[in-house]
């Protein structure tokens, strides 16, 4: 199992200090998010400022950039960073692609990030391979490539075509979990999920996909982002988080797994009101246990193996790394998960 680290929300010269502190604490990855920042910028600094780390976009939002951007960005950033780059993709939910990126909502969420991925595949191979371009679907038809706008291919060990630079996209439901296991290196799991969750609906999900495609699950590395708390404190900030994602529709199949769907709806009303503070107090004991780790901090090591044993390939915890909290915790962290 790798251990891996979220980038905290920071400006880009914060990035050089924070990604050298990583990759000195052993982490394997280090994912950046699209919340106050770009995702792609801060992955070249990461990699210009280390020599084994390595930096992925957990997530990018897709349906906000032509999949021809996304191609030519992972390339650029898997050459800069001799391999070492992941390009992580999410689809995000309506409302934000809507309202906050003033793009399209599409009709099938899935075929269209399928779409993309194919024609990213397509365009690595014409770039690697001298391939023809010709990508025609219901979203996409991408049929032009000239030399003056081909970049040269990669070099040998940095990412040699299509499936070569691996992508990873993240999802909640079965839908994007079978896309990830058919045509991707990897899934990027919510951390609103339960182990539960995780063993019954989404890793059936991503072997259902691979089976398709001839793959085997093993093809895809499951990335799990945990929330773990030891304090008080962090069992709070934990049930606060899990109140807002679990208030979220596109996300109530893990409530109704669970037979939480009436709670599920109670807090998509507050939400709607903008009723904040009233939604933790509907995150029981129970619930919290289901969506979170509980412990101390000196037997979380162990509590983590044991919880994703069996789902996890990678892990990362919900909490973002800052050099100078916890840095020998962190490192005892890393080199116990990372045997």
């Amino acid at each position: 199992m790798k251990f891996d680290a979220a980038l905290p929300p920071i400006g880009l010269k914060d990035v050089p200090a924070i990604a050298k502190a990583a990759e000195d604490i052993g982490f394997d990855t280090l994912w950046t998010q699209e919340t106050q920042h770009d995702p792609f910028l801060p992955c070249a600094l990461i990699a210009e400022h280390t020599t084994r780390l390595r930096a992925g976009t957990g997530i990018a939002v897709s349906f906000a950039r032509s999949p021809a951007n996304l191609a030519y960005t992972a390339w650029d950033l898997a050459a800069q960073s001799g391999g070492r780059f992941l390009l992580g993709l999410g689809t995000q939910v309506k409302a934000h692609i809507e309202r906050r990126f003033g793009m399209p909502w599409p009709e099938s969420p899935v075929k269209k990030l399928r779409e993309q991925i194919e024609v990213i595949h397509a365009l690595w191979d014409c770039w690697q391979n001298g391939t023809k371009l010709n990508y025609r679907g219901e979203y996409y038809k991408i049929t032009l490539m000239s030399p003056f706008f081909q970049p040269p291919p990669l070099p040998l060990g940095e990412g040699r075509g299509e499936g070569e630079i691996p992508i990873y996209i993240a999802g909640v439901n079965t839908g994007l979990a079978r896309l990830a296991g058919e045509l991707c290196e990897g899934f990027q799991a919510h951390p609103f999920h339960s182990v539960r969750y995780m063993k019954e609906v989404i890793l059936p999900a991503i072997e259902e996909g691979a089976k398709k495609a001839n793959r085997k699950r093993e093809d895809v590395s499951v990335c799990v982002n945990a929330f773990v708390a030891t304090t008080p404190e962090e069992i709070n900030f934990a049930r606060a988080q899990i109140s807002f994602y679990a208030s979220t529709p596109s996300y109530r199949p893990v409530m109704d797994l669970h037979g939480w769907a009436g709670v599920a709806e109670k807090l998509s009303v507050h939400a709607s009101k903008g009723e904040w503070a009233e939604m933790p107090m509907l995150i029981t004991d129970e619930m919290l246990n289901e969506f979170c780790l509980v412990t101390g901090e000196d037997k979380l090591a162990d509590a983590l193996k044991k919880r994703y044993d069996g789902i996890a390939d990678r892990l990362a915890l919900y909490v973002p790394f800052v050099p100078g909290e916890k840095d020998e915790w962190w490192r005892g962290l890393a080199g116990e998960i990372n045997l």
